[in-house]
């Protein structure tokens, strides 16, 4: 097991804008990048202002490569998703040490909107 990265990561500020424009659907990805040799089993949960949270989102990272997961393409294995409208925080649990940032791409206007930033390691 490599000494790099975190098993825990949070994110507190996250948003899937209900429109988009010129053809681009604005999303979020949470970007992983796991330097083990092994797979990383990640979960991830998302937190709500008025609403519960939506927990048990599952997916992994191979080792030694990095998996970009689309937020707006998420499912659990109950058919749930993020809703789209709403702001939330994420926390992301894995069982090797990773590292995660966010990126987010705005597309509500036709001037578009490119965000990224590094999330917080947990421990």
């Amino acid at each position: 097991m490599t000494k790099y990265g975190k098993k825990e990561w949070v994110i507190p500020d996250g948003y899937l804008p209900t429109q988009s424009s010129n053809n681009l659907e604005s999303h979020e990805s949470i970007c992983v990048l796991n330097l083990n040799k092994e797979t990383a089993n990640i979960s991830l949960s998302f937190f709500f202002e008025n609403r519960s949270p939506i927990e048990s989102f599952q997916v992994k990272c191979k080792g030694l490569r990095t998996n970009h997961i689309r937020v707006d393409k998420l499912k659990t294995d109950k058919q749930k998703v993020v809703p789209k409208g709403v702001p939330y925080a994420i926390k992301i649990e894995s069982d090797k040490p990773i590292y995660v940032q966010l990126s987010r791409l705005d597309s509500t206007q036709k001037e578009l909107a490119l965000m990224t930033t590094m999330a917080w390691p947990a421990k």
